[in-house]
């Protein structure tokens, strides 16, 4: 099955809502619009409805009462009180309620306010802002699970309408993790997988193959693939690996003949952020392979940035994808 027509069996008639930050900006509405309109999520967006109405009818589209149209600036006082007190306890003291209510001004402060408090179950932005002032909000209030010291970034890869599906990360966050960082990214990893139908075996990829180059770079992946086989030891989680030996069966007989992933693999996990993003990007520019995300791991709940340079269907695609995290 499609990527995104599974996404949508998961997710359509659970009700899950997801929050949209950025009213202002018409490919958000766009695709608020049509996942009403398809019955796949609630769709609550920020900003003055009579502007938003406008900014949608500008653009051809007809906003419904499907999408609900939440203005931070008429947010009832008793329910933002609410919120503020919630904000300066979840800070711990690192923020005062003057600088509660200043913070809570910007979209994406409050849209995740409203994750963490459960009035919502997901956020999506990034459209309009840049991936600092998505992710901030996230890790200051909603924060990574336990045991997952930072968030990453993965991208799902796609190709033959889905008849090929992958994972690569961390491809958005991590400039250099260190072999811990780079362990739980690859556990992560293998649980984002999981929830789209991905069967995990996860390459901890290198320019080595089991010790066949030496190097500080080469000896940090081998340390991080010991140390992810320990946080999750049911999982199939194989390096040092070349990218040819993890996925080319006849190179990982020749290089890795031991190892359950060597030539099977299907989640990729990067050294550092460099390799990663160019990693990805050349998959998705030579390969043909639709590349969506990044999707944000280890948070508490789900938090997802966009490009600035996505269009309306992108926003659609990772509101799907959103929303498949929140019904775990």
């Amino acid at each position: 099955m499609d990527l995104f027509d599974s996404l949508k069996d998961k997710v359509r008639g659970k009700n899950i809502s997801i929050v949209f930050p950025e009213g202002d900006d018409t490919r958000i509405v766009s695709a608020a619009i049509r996942l009403a309109k398809d019955e796949l999520l609630h769709p609550v967006v920020l900003g003055n409805k009579d502007e938003v109405s406008k900014l949608a009818t500008a653009n051809g589209y007809t906003l419904t009462d499907a999408v609900e149209v939440l203005d931070p600036n008429t947010y009832p006082a008793s329910d933002f009180d609410e919120m503020v007190q919630a904000f300066v306890e979840r800070r711990k003291g690192k923020n005062s309620e003057e600088q509660a209510k200043e913070m809570l001004k910007d979209v994406n402060y409050f849209g995740t306010m409203l994750v963490y408090m459960h009035k919502v179950d997901g956020l999506v932005s990034g459209a309009k802002h840049p991936t600092g002032d998505t992710v901030r909000p996230a890790l200051q209030i909603i924060k990574t699970r336990q045991g997952v010291s930072r968030t990453s970034g993965a991208f799902i890869m796609s190709r033959n309408e889905g008849k090929e599906r992958y994972l690569f990360a961390d491809c958005a966050i991590n400039i250099n993790p260190a072999a811990q960082e780079l362990a739980e990214i690859a556990v992560e990893s293998a649980r984002t997988a999981r929830l789209f139908d991905i069967d995990p075996k996860v390459a901890m990829l290198s320019f080595s193959t089991k010790g066949s180059a030496k190097s500080d770079e080469v000896t940090k992946v081998a340390e991080a693939t010991k140390i992810a086989q320990k946080l999750a030891p049911n999982e199939q989680i194989d390096g040092e690996l070349q990218f040819d030996a993890a996925f080319v069966p006849v190179v990982a007989a020749q290089k890795a003949p031991h190892s359950d992933v060597a030539g099977k693999a299907n989640v990729f996990v990067f050294p550092e952020l460099q390799s990663g993003n160019i990693g990805y990007k050349m998959a998705q520019r030579f390969g043909g392979f639709d590349a969506v995300g990044p999707i944000l791991q280890g948070l508490n709940e789900p938090v997802s940035d966009l490009s600035r340079g996505c269009n309306s269907q992108e926003v659609f695609d990772v509101a799907l994808l959103t929303a498949a995290q929140a019904t775990v």
